[in-house]
């Protein structure tokens, strides 16, 4: 059997046992495993997979990830978010559309606490969505709004998923970070843009509050900026040292899960069962991470073997005679494809020991890759029928919110997600200018 059809077999097995429904690191690690058994025997099969479990316990930036994790489960657990929506409701609620632009806001936030999106929906539907709902905002707006703004947790700082991406790729995760703010910032300014021109010509989709909701006195608004203004200070604590140069990745990530960890106890909001909580899903997930790079590594390094990158880039640019350009739009293409059953660590695992590098072999910025594969995996996420956040909002959704309010309300935000890549597409600087100012020194 020739090596192209191995590459085959190995990808369309590897897909089937995922329709069946095995865990995404079971399925990746067994067909690596068993590929190199038969291609290269038993010594050459039981070195792969230990090889790589090498690899990962070397990478000292993998460290970051159980921290960022904790941090942004303390501040969650410990209802410090709740201080931020609060904060939000009194100062904005006065705006035609003015909690939906808070929860936005509220999502950026959160994004910057935690990394994950999961974090931003399971926080945006239990504090946020009951609030707008019963404040007669369109619950079409309201679910598209939270779907959109907890997709922002994958692309701004500081990013599990972009982390992931810095191990597959070897590229710095500090610049991968910086490449995610301002196209993170620009997507949550489109989100906001939309509500404000949705909300004006419709006023009825999200009514401005009344004056007895909002006037809470000064006084008592500045202890709400105060409190909602904590979690900001907790980022910056974090991010500056690392970005001036003072810290590494890792004793950052550090000073930030302390500093989550001190501000619950300083409010006197960290209990045991806060606590506990925490670890548990802290030591679920970075075990579920660790699995998964481990099982790309072991599949990428098969791949490599087998020189499937250079087959397909031989493919596309002679046989087929596609542009690099046409080569990167399919690539996003298939992504959103695979996002209608897959999560963006799936994704990632999946095609990065074949995208990844045929994107460096066509000349393209692997850092401003990262950032469209962030991107496009956003909107993979809110695509129907399969979309990942869709059911993810109809589990926490209450009964009045049907299935097909879901699917509507997505169709205004994925069109801005999609304006958004374009622009991140043909603009590159977009992504690269901050990074380039900060390490280009």
């Amino acid at each position: 059997m020739s090596y192209d059809m191995i590459a085959i077999l190995m990808f369309s097995t590897m897909m089937v046992m995922l329709l069946t429904g095995q865990r995404v690191f079971g399925a990746i690690g067994f067909v690596a495993v068993v590929a190199a058994l038969f291609l290269w025997g038993d010594r050459g099969g039981y070195d792969l997979g230990f090889s790589a479990a090498i690899k990962v316990m070397k990478w000292y930036p993998l460290l970051t990830l159980p921290m960022f994790i904790f941090m942004g489960y303390i501040l969650s657990e410990s209802k410090i978010a709740d201080d931020l929506y609060r904060m939000f409701h009194v100062w904005m609620g006065g705006v035609s559309g003015g909690l939906a632009i808070g929860t936005i806001g509220l999502m950026v936030l959160i994004s910057a606490m935690n990394g994950l999106s999961v974090a931003g929906m399971a926080i945006g539907a239990t504090i946020a969505l009951p609030e707008l709902l019963k404040r007669n905002y369109d619950k079409r707006m309201v679910t598209g709004v939270i779907q959109a703004g907890s997709s922002l947790g994958i692309l701004v700082p500081p990013s599990v998923v972009l982390v992931l991406y810095a191990m597959i790729a070897r590229q710095p995760v500090g610049q991968l970070w910086l490449a995610g703010v301002l196209p993170g910032l620009m997507m949550a300014g489109m989100f906001i843009l939309y509500i404000v021109i949705r909300c004006r010509i419709t006023p009825s989709l999200g009514p401005a509050l009344p004056p007895e909701e909002r006037d809470v006195g000064l006084a008592e608004k500045l202890r709400l900026l105060r409190a909602g203004l904590l979690p900001l200070v907790i980022f910056f604590s974090m991010m500056v040292p690392f970005v001036n140069g003072w810290t590494s990745l890792v004793e950052s990530s550090a000073i930030g899960a302390i500093a989550a960890f001190l501000a619950a106890v300083l409010k006197r909001r960290m209990t045991w069962q806060v606590f506990e909580t925490s670890v548990r899903n802290t030591l679920g997930i970075s075990c579920m991470f660790m699995w998964i790079i481990l099982a790309a590594l072991a599949f990428g390094a098969v791949f490599d073997g087998l020189g499937a990158v250079k087959a397909i880039d031989n493919l596309f640019t002679e046989r087929m005679g596609l542009s690099p350009w046409a080569i990167l739009i399919l690539m996003q293409l298939s992504f959103i494809l695979m996002g209608t059953f897959l999560d963006d660590t799936a994704m990632l695992v999946i095609v990065a020991p074949l995208y990844v590098p045929l994107v460096g072999e066509l000349g393209f910025d692997l850092v401003w890759y990262g950032v469209l594969y962030t991107i496009t995996c956003q909107i993979a996420y809110m695509t129907p029928p399969f979309g990942y956040n869709l059911f993810l909002m109809r589990a926490m959704a209450p009964p009045e919110i049907g299935i097909g309010d879901i699917y509507r309300s997505i169709i205004p935000f994925v069109l801005v997600m999609a304006l958004a890549l374009a622009t991140v597409m043909v603009f590159p600087q977009v992504a690269l200018w901050l990074p380039e100012q900060v390490y280009g020194k």
